[in-house]
Protein backbone atom coordinates (compact mmCIF):
# COMPACT_ATOMS: atom_id res chain seq x y z
CA UNK A 1 0.00 0.00 0.00
CA UNK A 2 2.69 2.49 0.97
CA UNK A 3 4.54 1.71 -2.24
CA UNK A 4 1.58 2.91 -4.32
CA UNK A 5 1.01 5.93 -2.08
CA UNK A 6 4.64 6.94 -2.52
CA UNK A 7 4.21 6.79 -6.29
CA UNK A 8 1.31 9.22 -6.04
CA UNK A 9 3.53 11.82 -4.35
CA UNK A 10 5.91 12.01 -7.30
CA UNK A 11 5.76 15.23 -9.36
CA UNK A 12 4.85 15.18 -13.04
CA UNK A 13 7.72 13.90 -15.17
CA UNK A 14 7.08 13.49 -18.92
CA UNK A 15 9.98 11.06 -19.20
CA UNK A 16 8.40 8.81 -16.52
CA UNK A 17 4.63 9.28 -16.88
CA UNK A 18 2.35 7.84 -14.22
CA UNK A 19 -0.46 5.67 -15.56
CA UNK A 20 -3.15 3.74 -13.71
CA UNK A 21 -4.91 0.81 -15.34
CA UNK A 22 -8.04 -1.19 -14.54
CA UNK A 23 -10.64 -3.20 -16.39
CA UNK A 24 -14.29 -4.17 -16.08
CA UNK A 25 -16.62 -6.66 -17.70
CA UNK A 26 -19.95 -5.39 -18.96
CA UNK A 27 -22.95 -7.15 -20.47
CA UNK A 28 -24.38 -6.16 -23.83
CA UNK A 29 -28.18 -5.85 -23.82
CA UNK A 30 -30.46 -5.44 -26.83
CA UNK A 31 -34.03 -4.14 -26.80
CA UNK A 32 -36.65 -6.67 -27.90
CA UNK A 33 -38.91 -3.81 -29.01
CA UNK A 34 -37.94 -0.30 -30.15
CA UNK A 35 -38.17 2.16 -27.22
CA UNK A 36 -40.72 4.96 -27.38
CA UNK A 37 -39.01 8.38 -27.54
CA UNK A 38 -39.82 11.44 -25.48
CA UNK A 39 -42.94 13.38 -26.42
CA UNK A 40 -44.78 16.25 -24.74
CA UNK A 41 -46.16 15.12 -21.40
CA UNK A 42 -44.69 11.62 -21.66
CA UNK A 43 -41.24 10.30 -20.66
CA UNK A 44 -39.20 7.99 -22.85
CA UNK A 45 -40.26 4.36 -22.45
CA UNK A 46 -38.51 1.05 -22.98
CA UNK A 47 -39.78 -2.50 -22.66
CA UNK A 48 -38.61 -4.30 -19.56
CA UNK A 49 -37.69 -7.32 -21.67
CA UNK A 50 -34.29 -7.46 -23.33
CA UNK A 51 -31.94 -9.86 -25.10
CA UNK A 52 -28.49 -10.67 -23.76
CA UNK A 53 -25.74 -9.96 -26.26
CA UNK A 54 -22.83 -11.49 -24.39
CA UNK A 55 -20.13 -9.99 -22.19
CA UNK A 56 -17.23 -7.77 -23.25
CA UNK A 57 -14.32 -6.22 -21.41
CA UNK A 58 -13.38 -2.56 -21.06
CA UNK A 59 -9.71 -1.73 -20.46
CA UNK A 60 -9.27 1.73 -18.96
CA UNK A 61 -6.03 3.65 -18.54
CA UNK A 62 -5.68 7.10 -16.99
CA UNK A 63 -2.82 9.53 -16.52
CA UNK A 64 -3.93 11.23 -13.30
CA UNK A 65 -1.38 14.06 -13.41
CA UNK A 66 -2.17 14.86 -17.03
CA UNK A 67 -5.93 14.61 -16.73
CA UNK A 68 -6.20 12.13 -19.60
CA UNK A 69 -7.82 8.73 -19.92
CA UNK A 70 -8.54 6.24 -22.68
CA UNK A 71 -10.59 3.09 -22.88
CA UNK A 72 -10.77 0.15 -25.25
CA UNK A 73 -13.52 -2.47 -25.58
CA UNK A 74 -12.32 -6.03 -26.21
CA UNK A 75 -14.16 -9.30 -26.64
CA UNK A 76 -12.08 -10.96 -23.92
CA UNK A 77 -9.75 -10.20 -21.02
CA UNK A 78 -6.96 -12.74 -21.54
CA UNK A 79 -3.22 -12.38 -21.03
CA UNK A 80 -2.81 -11.68 -24.74
CA UNK A 81 -5.48 -8.96 -24.68
CA UNK A 82 -3.70 -7.23 -21.80
CA UNK A 83 -0.34 -7.58 -23.54
CA UNK A 84 -1.62 -5.82 -26.66
CA UNK A 85 -2.97 -2.99 -24.48
CA UNK A 86 0.51 -2.59 -22.98
CA UNK A 87 2.12 -2.54 -26.41
CA UNK A 88 -0.21 0.30 -27.41
CA UNK A 89 0.60 2.09 -24.15
CA UNK A 90 4.34 1.89 -24.83
CA UNK A 91 4.48 2.40 -28.59
CA UNK A 92 1.49 4.66 -29.25
CA UNK A 93 0.71 6.58 -26.06
CA UNK A 94 4.23 7.13 -24.69
CA UNK A 95 6.80 6.26 -27.37
CA UNK A 96 9.33 8.78 -26.02
CA UNK A 97 9.09 7.84 -22.33
CA UNK A 98 12.11 6.36 -20.59
CA UNK A 99 9.89 4.30 -18.29
CA UNK A 100 6.13 4.19 -17.70
CA UNK A 101 5.15 4.05 -14.03
CA UNK A 102 2.17 1.69 -14.14
CA UNK A 103 -0.21 1.16 -11.21
CA UNK A 104 -2.70 -1.71 -11.45
CA UNK A 105 -4.21 -4.52 -9.42
CA UNK A 106 -2.49 -7.86 -8.98
CA UNK A 107 -4.63 -9.87 -11.40
CA UNK A 108 -2.84 -12.92 -12.78
CA UNK A 109 -2.95 -11.51 -16.33
CA UNK A 110 -1.29 -8.23 -15.27
CA UNK A 111 2.41 -9.00 -15.47
CA UNK A 112 5.44 -9.47 -17.73
CA UNK A 113 4.62 -13.18 -18.23
CA UNK A 114 1.63 -12.10 -20.34
CA UNK A 115 3.94 -10.18 -22.66
CA UNK A 116 6.01 -13.31 -23.26
CA UNK A 117 2.84 -15.26 -24.04
CA UNK A 118 1.76 -12.70 -26.64
CA UNK A 119 5.05 -11.71 -28.30
CA UNK A 120 8.47 -13.12 -29.17
CA UNK A 121 10.91 -13.00 -26.25
CA UNK A 122 12.91 -10.04 -27.60
CA UNK A 123 9.78 -7.93 -28.08
CA UNK A 124 8.33 -8.96 -24.73
CA UNK A 125 11.53 -7.93 -22.94
CA UNK A 126 11.58 -4.59 -24.76
CA UNK A 127 8.07 -3.84 -23.54
CA UNK A 128 8.70 -5.14 -20.01
CA UNK A 129 11.82 -2.98 -19.69
CA UNK A 130 9.69 0.10 -20.41
CA UNK A 131 7.48 -0.55 -17.38
CA UNK A 132 7.91 0.26 -13.70
CA UNK A 133 5.05 -1.79 -12.26
CA UNK A 134 3.39 -1.10 -8.90
CA UNK A 135 0.62 -3.50 -7.87
CA UNK A 136 -2.11 -2.50 -5.46
CA UNK A 137 -2.33 -4.92 -2.49
CA UNK A 138 -4.96 -7.61 -2.16
CA UNK A 139 -8.31 -6.04 -1.18
CA UNK A 140 -6.73 -2.66 -1.93
CA UNK A 141 -7.98 -1.95 -5.45
CA UNK A 142 -9.44 1.33 -4.13
CA UNK A 143 -5.86 2.62 -4.21
CA UNK A 144 -5.94 2.48 -8.00
CA UNK A 145 -7.04 5.82 -9.45
CA UNK A 146 -8.25 4.06 -12.60
CA UNK A 147 -10.99 2.58 -10.42
CA UNK A 148 -12.26 6.13 -9.83
CA UNK A 149 -12.49 6.65 -13.58
CA UNK A 150 -14.27 3.32 -14.00
CA UNK A 151 -16.81 4.40 -11.39
CA UNK A 152 -17.50 7.55 -13.41
CA UNK A 153 -17.71 5.48 -16.60
CA UNK A 154 -20.27 3.16 -15.01
CA UNK A 155 -22.49 6.04 -13.92
CA UNK A 156 -22.24 8.09 -17.10
CA UNK A 157 -21.95 5.49 -19.83
CA UNK A 158 -22.73 1.94 -18.68
CA UNK A 159 -26.02 2.63 -16.91
CA UNK A 160 -28.08 1.93 -20.05
CA UNK A 161 -28.63 -0.84 -22.54
CA UNK A 162 -25.91 -1.04 -25.18
CA UNK A 163 -26.60 -3.57 -27.94
CA UNK A 164 -23.21 -4.50 -29.37
CA UNK A 165 -19.44 -4.10 -29.27
CA UNK A 166 -19.29 -1.26 -31.81
CA UNK A 167 -21.98 0.75 -30.05
CA UNK A 168 -20.24 0.36 -26.69
CA UNK A 169 -16.88 1.43 -28.12
CA UNK A 170 -18.55 4.51 -29.65
CA UNK A 171 -20.15 5.38 -26.30
CA UNK A 172 -16.91 4.87 -24.39
CA UNK A 173 -14.87 6.88 -26.89
CA UNK A 174 -17.32 9.79 -26.72
CA UNK A 175 -17.15 9.66 -22.91
CA UNK A 176 -13.33 9.68 -22.82
CA UNK A 177 -13.09 12.51 -25.38
CA UNK A 178 -15.49 14.64 -23.37
CA UNK A 179 -13.55 14.12 -20.14
CA UNK A 180 -10.18 14.57 -21.82
CA UNK A 181 -11.29 17.92 -23.21
CA UNK A 182 -11.45 19.20 -19.62
CA UNK A 183 -7.97 17.78 -18.87
CA UNK A 184 -8.60 17.83 -15.14
CA UNK A 185 -5.98 15.99 -13.09
CA UNK A 186 -6.92 13.70 -10.21
CA UNK A 187 -5.76 15.17 -6.90
CA UNK A 188 -5.02 12.22 -4.65
CA UNK A 189 -5.11 13.25 -0.98
CA UNK A 190 -4.80 9.98 0.94
CA UNK A 191 -1.17 9.81 2.07
CA UNK A 192 1.07 7.31 3.82
CA UNK A 193 0.69 9.33 7.04
CA UNK A 194 -3.10 9.01 6.73
CA UNK A 195 -2.79 5.26 6.15
CA UNK A 196 -0.70 4.76 9.28
CA UNK A 197 -3.40 6.46 11.34
CA UNK A 198 -6.67 5.37 9.73
CA UNK A 199 -5.53 1.84 8.83
CA UNK A 200 -3.42 1.21 11.89
CA UNK A 201 -5.11 -2.16 12.43
CA UNK A 202 -3.52 -3.46 9.24
CA UNK A 203 0.04 -2.83 10.43
CA UNK A 204 1.91 -5.45 12.46
CA UNK A 205 2.22 -4.80 16.18
CA UNK A 206 5.46 -5.41 18.08
CA UNK A 207 5.01 -6.75 21.58
CA UNK A 208 7.85 -6.51 24.07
Amino acid sequence: MEDVLDVYTRPYDPSRPQVCMDEISTQLLRDTRPPLPLRPGHPAREDYEYERGGVVNVFLFCAPLGGQRWADVTARRTRVDWAHQIKALVDVRYPDAERIVLVMDNLNTHGPASLYEAFPAEEAKRLADKLEIHHTPKHGSWLNMAEIELSVLRRQCLDRRVPDHAALQAEVTAWQDRRNADARPIRWRFTTADARIKLQRLYPTNHE
